[in-house]
C-alpha cells in the first residue's frame, strides 16, 4: 500500500530533521482524537487553523507600541507576527528543527493580546488577574471556532503559553519562537522609534552598537546569525554571552527611551482608563456581549470577570474606541 503525501512528509523529516527536532508523527496528540489528513501533518493544519482564525485577523488593528500612529509603516500586532514567524523559521530551517511547529508557535503566539497593546494588558491585569500569553492559550482552546477551539497539538499549545520572557517551553521549536519574539520586537521597536524620531542611530549606546552592529539591519542579521551558531547541534537554543549580554541590555535601554517615554506612549493612561471603563460596564451589563460569550457563562469554570475580558481582549483598538463612544460619549458631542 503506497503512503499518503503527509506519511511521505513524516518520513522526510525523520531523514532530513536534526535529532533534536519535534518530528510530526511523534506528537502528544490533540485533546480532542480526529483523523489524519492526508496531505499535511499536524504542525502544518495547526498553522492552517491559526492562519484561517478570526482572532489573527484582528491582529491587523491592535496596537504594536504606537497608539494609533499617523503613518503607515508603524508595525502593527500582525506584521509582529509575521516577522516573529519570519525570523524564527530562518533559524528553525538553518537548525533543521521542525519548521511547521516554529511558523504554528508564532503566528498564534499574539492571538490573546488586548487592543491598545500592552497599555490594554495592563489595565486587564489591574482589573482582573490577566496576562496575553495565557489568553492566547484560551483563545485556541476555548474561544475560537464559537467556543469550540481550534483542537491543536499540545506541542503548539506548550509553544503559545511559553513564550514569554520567563517561559520554558519544552521543544526546541518553542524555544526558537521565545527568543524570536524579542528579536522582532528590539529590531522593529527600535526601528519604529527612529521613524517616529523618537530614538536617533546616534542615541544607541556605543557599547551595544559595536557587539551588534551599527544599524537595525545590522543588529538583526547579528542576533540571528549568533542563535543559529550556537545552537547548532545543541539540545537548547542559546546565544553567545556577550550578545546574548548586549540584547538584555538594549532591552532595557528600550524600556527607558522608548516604552516608557512620553512621546511615544503619552496617550496610553487614556487607553488604560477605556479598557477600565469598558470592563467595569460590561460586568454590571453582561447583557451586552453577544451570543456567544453569554453561552460560555453557563461553564461553571468560567466566571463573568474573565468572559468580559476574554470578549474585551478580542477587540480590535477600533471596535475599542468604537464601544467607548457607544457606552459613554453623548450623541450630541461625537463628531
Amino acid at each position: 500500500m503506497s503512503l499518503t503525501i503527509r506519511e511521505q512528509i513524516e518520513e522526510r523529516e525523520v531523514e532530513y530533521l536534526s535529532p533534536y527536532a519535534t518530528l510530526s508523527r511523534n506528537t502528544r496528540g490533540r485533546e480532542r482524537e480526529e483523523p489524519q489528513c492526508d496531505i499535511r501533518p499536524v504542525f502544518q493544519r495547526d498553522r492552517d487553523r491559526i492562519l484561517h482564525c478570526k482572532a489573527f485577523r484582528r491582529l491587523k488593528q491592535k496596537t504594536q507600541v504606537f497608539l494609533l500612529p499617523k503613518g503607515d509603516h508603524y508595525r502593527t500586532r500582525l506584521t509582529h507576527t509575521l516577522e516573529v514567524s519570519q525570523i524564527a523559521r530562518t533559524i528553525a530551517k538553518a537548525l533543521r528543527l521542525n519548521e511547521d511547529l516554529v511558523e504554528a508557535v508564532a503566528l498564534g503566539h499574539d492571538l490573546g493580546h488586548t487592543p491598545f497593546g500592552h497599555a490594554g494588558e495592563k489595565a486587564l491585569n489591574h482589573v482582573y488577574h490577566f496576562s496575553h500569553h495565557r489568553q492566547s492559550l484560551r483563545v485556541v482552546e476555548c474561544i475560537e471556532k464559537g467556543g469550540r477551539g481550534l483542537n491543536l497539538t499540545w506541542e503548539v499549545r506548550d509553544g503559545i503559553l511559553n513564550h514569554q520572557t520567563a517561559g520554558h517551553p519544552h521543544t526546541l521549536e518553542g524555544q526558537v519562537v521565545r527568543l524570536s519574539d524579542k528579536i522582532a520586537y528590539i529590531h522593529h521597536d527600535m526601528d519604529d522609534a527612529i521613524r517616529g524620531g523618537i530614538l536617533t542611530e546616534e542615541d544607541i549606546p556605543a557599547e551595544f552598537r559595536s557587539v551588534l552592529g551599527e544599524t537595525c539591519r545590522a543588529r538583526l542579521n547579528c542576533l540571528v546569525h549568533d542563535v543559529i551558531t550556537n545552537s547548532m547541534d545543541r539540545p537548547e537554543i542559546c546565544m553567545s554571552p556577550a550578545v546574548g549580554e548586549a540584547m538584555t541590555d538594549l532591552r532595557k535601554f528600550m524600556f527607558q527611551n522608548v516604552y516608557l517615554n512620553p512621546k511615544a506612549k503619552g496617550e496610553e493612561d487614556k487607553a488604560v482608563h477605556m479598557i477600565e471603563q469598558l470592563y467595569t460596564y460590561y460586568v454590571k451589563h453582561l447583557e451586552l456581549l453577544p451570543q456567544q460569550f453569554l453561552d460560555a457563562l453557563s461553564n461553571p469554570d468560567n466566571s463573568r470577570e474573565q468572559i468580559v475580558c476574554d470578549y474585551i481582549a478580542g477587540m480590535t483598538d477600533s471596535y475599542a474606541v468604537k464601544k467607548f463612544e457607544e457606552f459613554f460619549v453623548p450623541e450630541s458631542w461625537k463628531i
